[in-house]
């Protein structure tokens, strides 16, 4: 009998190979094997490259899943489907917390979209917009697995990339007329169909001014351009005042997609939840593909959330807890910066918002970040997976040690003491 040959995969993932996510790399990097194998005690290494954020969530969120498990009727409830586009009652909540906390203006419940996470999300709006041949543009710096995605999402899209990060000053949108000049000659010379962004950003911290944010819109909806944000790290800015673009409503601005998070406001990272707003055919395209891919979110997560924000808008607990909450990354972000200039001695961004700064070391980043963990158990993530403007740059996540600041202080020290002996080996 003839043995059957393995059937072959993807032709095109044959020829072109498997994507590379630098997200990947960055766990893999991380993985405690990994570290056992390096020669170093995994409990003596200090990480900054993870990109999740270390609050406790809300006690009453964490009683309404109590809730839901302890009663028979409610736990039986759960284990159905829920509609694709998620619960109604979950749906308009989001549209109260939008308008609650951040003034949003004529959101509606068919306007959102609910799913199983905004990575699952994104790649749906990745097939509900894009056709074969389509350009996309991204910044760079960027958010590392917005490319690989789109690569296994659609065979021929291309890519563009927008500089907006000064390497000559390290500052991130310091020029906005000029960026602004540039991308609209991208707009009318490869007309574009989506335009992805993080606010704040992934990786650098920054956050572009909000009169660039809404002249971007405009620009981009003249030339028939979508613009898809990332708010994933919406609650965690260090702004005196809260940006106005976080207000930014599709009902405004039809060209304009807002994709969401539930993993860093509440740190709900492992209860995987999100959900997107956008006009209304916009929402029923995303309907039809989250069918065919994964058919429904969470019904247990959304019940939890749904009665959480019943109770926690009108109470005034959310806005709370999103304040205490915010106040201690603000004190992260503060003490790295510090740390930064008083260890490393290297040009930085100051954080506006999210969980990171970026770094120049002025070498090639990935050499530098495989020296420092081998040479002092310390964790950075090379910024060479988030764009070409940062191969000498690193990225550093204080999200992890916001409650650990003197474990921060330490992975500095460290790193410090390495780089004087490399500097100044002695006789």
């Amino acid at each position: 009998m003839v043995a059957m040959p393995n059937p072959p995969i993807s032709t095109r993932l044959r020829k072109e190979g498997l994507p590379g996510s630098p997200i990947r790399r960055i766990m893999e990097l991380a993985d405690r094997e990994n570290i056992i194998n390096m020669g170093l005690d995994p409990d003596d290494v200090i990480s900054f490259a993870g990109g999740w954020v270390n609050h406790a969530a809300p006690d009453e969120l964490r009683s309404a899943y109590t809730s839901i498990v302890s009663d028979h009727d409610s736990f039986h409830t759960a284990g159905a489907y829920s509609p694709t586009a998620g619960l109604p009652q979950l749906r308009e909540m989001l549209v109260a917390m939008d308008e609650i906390l951040y003034s949003t203006e004529g959101l509606e419940a068919a306007n959102i979209l609910v799913g199983a996470n905004s990575t699952q999300l994104t790649y749906c709006l990745f097939l509900a917009l894009l056709d074969p041949g389509d350009h996309v543009l991204l910044f760079d710096p960027t958010y590392a697995n917005y490319a690989p995605q789109l690569a296994f999402c659609h065979n021929g899209v291309d890519i563009l990339t927008l500089p907006v990060l000064d390497t000559k000053d390290w500052s991130y949108f310091a020029s906005p007329d000029e960026i602004l000049e540039r991308l609209e000659d991208v707009l009318k010379r490869d007309k574009p169909k989506l335009l992805l962004f993080s606010s704040p950003d992934n990786p650098t911290g920054g956050i572009m001014p909000d009169s660039t944010f809404f002249e971007i819109i405009e620009l981009a909806y003249h030339h028939g351009c979508f613009v898809a944000v990332d708010y994933a790290y919406r609650a965690q800015y260090f702004t005196k005042k809260q940006p106005t673009q976080f207000a930014a409503s599709p009902i405004i601005h039809p060209n304009l997609i807002k994709i969401h998070s539930n993993s860093k406001w509440c740190r709900g990272l492992g209860r995987r939840l999100g959900w997107i707003e956008a006009r209304a055919d916009v929402i029923d395209t995303l309907e039809a593909v989250q069918q065919s891919v994964v058919l429904c979110p969470d019904t247990v997560h959304q019940m939890a959330l749904a009665s959480y924000l019943e109770s926690a808008l009108p109470d005034g607990s959310l806005l709370t807890y999103m304040d205490n909450s915010r106040a201690a990354y603000k004190t992260a972000a503060q003490h790295l910066s510090n740390y930064v200039d008083k260890f490393l001695k290297m040009r930085h961004i100051v954080p506006q918002g999210g969980l990171y700064t970026v770094v120049d070391v002025g070498r090639e980043a990935d050499s530098f970040v495989y020296d420092m963990l081998e040479k002092t158990g310390v964790i950075f993530v090379p910024g060479s997976g988030f764009g070409r403007t940062l191969k000498n740059g690193i990225r550093i996540s204080f999200g992890p040690l916001v409650n650990d600041l003197n474990r921060m202080k330490q992975g500095f020290e460290r790193v410090r003491n390495y780089l004087d002996l490399e500097n100044n080996p002695g006789p």
